[in-house]
């Protein structure tokens, strides 16, 4: 698979972009054969980017706040009480088109991309713990986001048609606040 960089740091290794982009969520490393190929956005340093994602864990829904605007808000569902969404304030570290789902336990790979894999066909994250990052992703799932469920693995899903919305407003470097 080959990544798309846009900005990047004059003679950073492709490779070490890769690795320090996503271990455990969507899967960089490898390739299957699939209509949906991932897409890499932007991973540059610059500026501070203006505008915040604020995602509201008691009324589950999530909006974008950007040159004095609010897009959304749009409802989610979030992670379950043994695997919490995280609360704070944390910055968009990357974004991904048709991410592939890599299993946190077994470490496989799921073999569907884009809008019926696990992860839909948007990426957003903000937070690494480990080995794993933090999302928030689109889902083949819409009961969950409907019901407002807290289900997840402590990601953040968005109904597909939503989170494509968001990820159209957000930008690598935007602030993600979380509150309880």
């Amino acid at each position: 698979m080959g990544l798309k960089c846009i900005a990047c740091v004059p003679g950073l290794p492709v490779a070490l972009l890769a690795s320090s982009l996503l271990v455990a969520a969507p899967a960089l490393s490898r390739s299957q054969p699939n209509q949906f190929q991932p897409t890499q956005v932007s991973m540059a340093v610059r500026s501070p980017v203006e505008g915040r994602v604020v995602l509201d864990l008691g009324r589950r829904q999530i909006s974008v706040v950007r040159q004095g605007q609010t897009h959304g808000p749009w409802p989610v569902a979030i992670g379950d009480p043994k695997t919490p969404t995280p609360s704070g304030v944390f910055k968009v570290e990357n974004m991904m088109m048709n991410p592939q789902y890599q299993s946190t336990k077994s470490g496989k790979l799921h073999p569907k991309r884009g809008p019926n894999s696990p992860l839909g066909h948007r990426w957003i994250g903000f937070l690494r713990s480990g080995p794993n990052q933090f999302g928030i992703h689109g889902t083949p799932w819409p009961h969950w986001v409907k019901t407002r469920a807290a289900v997840s693995n402590g990601c953040v899903r968005m109904l597909n048609a939503h989170v494509q919305q968001l990820y159209d407003h957000v930008e690598v470097g935007m602030a993600v606040e979380i509150k309880r």
